[in-house]
């Protein structure tokens, strides 16, 4: 009896044995199946994350200038100063303006008595005239004489104006809210008329700008939508390209692009540095700029398994088999084509294809 036990115990420790051993051969080939970069079509995913660095700037920026030139006497700003529409920002002497007034004013009244002459001799020689006592060449010549006269006080007249009104031109005033970003002169500084003295910029609408090199700029259509992080703030924030420029900057060859952020995020200040990434996605455009339709797919070229004439990709099905699947492919960017023929869910293989083999059982990268 004891040896029928015994061996009962024996047969059954084996049994338990070969099954750990089973087990752990399960456990081995899982375990050596490759693992396989995978994107899935559906998404629209494009292997194509273009981030370019920028800084918070404002949409309206003033170069702000004196009318007049002439001597800074008062500066009552700092660079960071907010200021409010109608604010004296800079004020410069007057008393050369003031004197140019004067001599205006001066010029009126020897301009006006001149007119008055020689409206008294064109009224006296056109009685004259009448009387057949002087030539009609004489009267023509007082005329003429009336006419110059006439043109020279209109002339004083506009100078005199132009002198009052550069009077107001001494103080240069906030034409709109906003902070001041930059001072260019100093108080007892001598600018002419139109040299930039400060930059204001407006507050109220703040946005970003990046450059792109030449070979990305087809990437920055107005109206396309980005991503913007900031590096000083938590998340990120949706933006929408605004306005790219026409021209490359002849130095750097880049193309300045503006992003607007119609949410900005809290703590959006001026200056702050900022990322702007662009993902393009396979529902947008193709290279013709046409509809990217359903039954497309955006991959890496990598994704292309290419036997003979007929290109195919590996699709990974619910059992963690591949197989080939034949597409066609159009050229789409650099190290990506347009695929048409694929299911939305449809899980593609995107690198290592010419590894795979019909029916081989893989792990994703999710696993």
């Amino acid at each position: 009896m004891k040896n029928f036990k015994l061996g009962a115990i024996i047969c059954l420790f084996a049994a338990v044995m070969m099954m750990a051993v089973g087990c752990g051969s399960t456990k081995q080939a899982a375990d050596k199946a490759p693992l396989v970069k995978t994107a899935q079509a559906g998404t629209g995913t494009v292997a194509s994350d273009n981030t370019y660095s920028g800084t918070v700037r404002g949409r309206y920026e003033t170069n702000m200038s004196f009318q007049v030139g002439g001597q800074i006497i008062a500066r009552n700003v700092q660079v960071g100063t907010p200021v409010r529409s109608g604010d004296v920002l800079m004020v410069i002497d007057g008393r050369d303006v003031a004197q140019k007034s004067n001599q205006g004013d001066a010029q009126v009244s020897s301009a006006r008595a001149q007119l008055d002459l020689a409206q008294k001799n064109l009224s006296r020689y056109s009685e004259l005239f009448q009387e057949n006592a002087v030539p009609a060449a004489t009267l023509d010549q007082y005329q003429s004489s009336y006419d110059a006269a006439f043109a020279a006080y209109q002339n004083a007249l506009a100078q005199a104006a132009q002198g009052h009104n550069a009077m107001g031109y001494t103080n240069l005033t906030a034409g709109a809210n906003g902070v001041v970003s930059a001072i260019n002169a100093e108080e007892g500084q001598v600018v002419a008329a139109g040299q930039t003295v400060l930059t204001l910029v407006q507050t109220n609408e703040l946005e970003i700008e990046i450059n792109i090199p030449e070979n990305r700029v087809a990437d920055a259509v107005v109206g396309t939508p980005v991503s913007v992080k900031f590096w000083a703030l938590n998340g990120t924030a949706d933006g929408v390209i605004r306005e790219v420029a026409p021209m490359a900057d002849s130095a750097a060859r880049t193309y300045r692009v503006r992003v607007s952020v119609p949410n900005p995020p809290a703590g959006m200040q001026l200056g702050m540095t900022a990322s702007v990434s662009f993902t393009q996605t396979a529902v947008d455009t193709d290279d013709s700029g046409s509809a990217v339709t359903e039954g497309t797919a955006v991959l890496p070229l990598s994704a292309i398994y290419q036997s003979g004439d007929d290109p195919q990709v590996w699709v990974v099905g619910d059992d963690h088999t591949v197989s080939l699947k034949s597409v066609q492919v159009e050229d789409f960017g650099d190290n990506q084509v347009l695929v048409h023929g694929l299911e939305a869910s449809d899980l593609v293989v995107t690198a290592g294809v010419h590894k795979l083999h019909e029916g081989e059982q893989v792990r994703t990268e999710a696993e």
